[in-house]
């Protein structure tokens, strides 16, 4: 637009040059439709123009046309100071001032905004630092010093030095061969648990990604009385709980109090030293645990991070988001993963960016000097269920036994998840799997007893309504 001056003698022309006065607003709107012309601007105010709709006291509409619709409808183009007031193609004996094209994107006027999705947002981290704390938030429970202190530093002695042997885990992923991060090791106890059987575990074949392994090392003598320990305290644990799941094993009865409702027949061990090692997130095979077990992890030496992580219902995921717990285990601290923990969560140990050594109270020999470590020693108690062995368990086609799995996205309160026995070659045969995978049937599979079928028998009077799951799962 032209200086001020030029624009007032412009508007005096205009006013002349109409039939009826305007004013001041409607003949510089007028203007600017005729780009600085004031005889074009005065035929608008007097007769309208082509196209154009603007009378006296009224607004002009918008500019139909596309590249008035860009510039908006207070872009002007300059009027040149040496224009003619009385026409804008008078001649000049200066050069005339070239227009500058200032281009419009298009595409940033027209593109849609991006679809709001509605994504409900992760909530941050919860450190439970004690006992109760988990038990509120998780499925779970902690238990502090768990074992007399004497035999807490004999098993941690003898798992460190024998772990140093133990190997790495490797598998096939997505055409890659890959190293777990820490060491591991498995134990079997002599007997099942049921029976005084001790050929149960020879005939058995244990399989581990995939691949058969070695006959495992049998429980040592400090393990075993680790165990034995632990076994009565989980059973009191569970006997504890408002809820017992219908797919759990029924152990020696339901509400029995001679018997152990639970017991471990073996061991899956894991050293993980300094800062670094670790283990991915994961949940635990069920293959010859079956549904809603009862895992009980034992940590020794220095102190580490155990995760959680929630896998939320498909049906829930609009309306609140995943929550991971972060839980400190010392040296002699259990955590009980009870059962649903499997099917619910997920479960980590990350790497730290730093870390206390270890310094047991007890000196490897006696007067001797105490020595700090910078492992710590994972000992999982699990219970190999009888209806699970290795023969029962169906093959894929590639030939080998196939894993259990629930089916995370589709858990239910009041309501027993689905879990599907599915081919897992491809961790060991070069990343090739058959992918074959079928609905696991306990019924149909000759599988149990288990607390449901207990209670439908009448061999247990103990019965739990939604409202008790619920709370159990709180």
């Amino acid at each position: 637009m032209a200086d001020e001056q030029d624009t007032d003698t412009l508007l005096a022309l205009v006013s002349s040059l109409t039939h009826k006065g305007h004013s001041t607003e409607v003949m510089l709107d007028a203007l600017v439709q005729a780009e600085g012309n004031p005889e074009l601007a005065s035929q608008i105010l007097n007769r309208g123009h082509p196209g154009s709709e603007v009378a006296a006291g009224k607004k002009r509409k918008r500019a139909s046309d596309l590249d008035s619709w860009l510039k908006g409808p207070n872009h002007a183009k300059p009027v040149s100071r040496h224009a003619s007031p009385l026409s804008s193609t008078a001649p000049s004996s200066d050069p005339p001032i070239r227009k500058v094209n200032r281009g419009v994107d298009l595409m940033a006027v027209l593109k849609q905004p991006p679809p709001s999705k509605k994504t409900t947002p992760r909530k941050p981290t919860l450190i439970l630092t004690n006992p109760q704390m988990v038990a509120e938030h998780t499925p779970c429970t902690m238990h502090l010093s768990i074992l007399p202190l004497q035999l807490a530093s004999k098993l941690f002695y003898s798992l460190e030095q024998s772990s140093r042997d133990w190997q790495r885990n490797k598998w096939w992923l997505f055409d890659r061969l890959v190293e777990s991060p820490h060491r591991t090791a498995f134990f079997v106890r002599k007997t099942d648990g049921v029976s005084d059987d001790e050929t149960w575990h020879e005939s058995a074949q244990y399989w581990y990604n995939g691949r058969k392994t070695d006959p495992p090392d049998v429980f040592s003598s400090e393990m075993e009385e680790a165990c034995e320990i632990i076994e009565r305290l989980v059973t009191d644990e569970i006997r504890r709980r408002p809820y017992r799941y219908p797919l759990e094993w029924a152990g020696g009865g339901v509400d029995s109090t001679n018997d152990l409702i639970w017991r471990a027949n073996v061991a899956a061990s894991n050293r993980y030293e300094g800062r670094n090692e670790s283990v991915g997130w994961h949940s635990d095979h069920m293959t010859y645990l079956g549904p809603h077990c009862t895992i009980a992890s034992l940590s020794l030496g220095t102190r580490r991070m155990f995760s959680l992580r929630e896998t939320v219902p498909l049906h829930e995921t609009e309306i609140r988001g995943a929550q991971t717990f972060n839980i400190p285990l010392p040296h002699n601290s259990l955590v009980i993963m009870h059962a649903s923990c499997q099917e619910r969560f997920k479960h980590s140990v990350p790497p730290q960016s730093a870390m206390d050594v270890y310094r047991p109270i007890h000196p490897r020999i006696p007067g001797g000097p105490i020595e700090p470590f910078n492992c710590r020693i994972n000992i999982t108690f699990r219970f190999y269920r009888p209806d699970f062995k290795p023969p029962s368990i169906p093959l894929c086609k590639c030939g080998i036994p196939t894993v259990l799995r629930p089916d995370m996205k589709n858990q239910r309160d009041g309501q027993e998840g689905k879990y599907w026995w599915t081919c897992f070659a491809g961790a060991q045969n070069d990343g090739k799997s058959c992918g074959m995978w079928k609905v696991m049937d306990m019924e149909a599979e000759g599988r149990g007893p288990t607390v449901g079928s207990m209670q439908q028998t009448g061999a247990s009077s103990s019965s739990s309504s939604r409202e008790q799951l619920q709370n159990a799962r709180r």
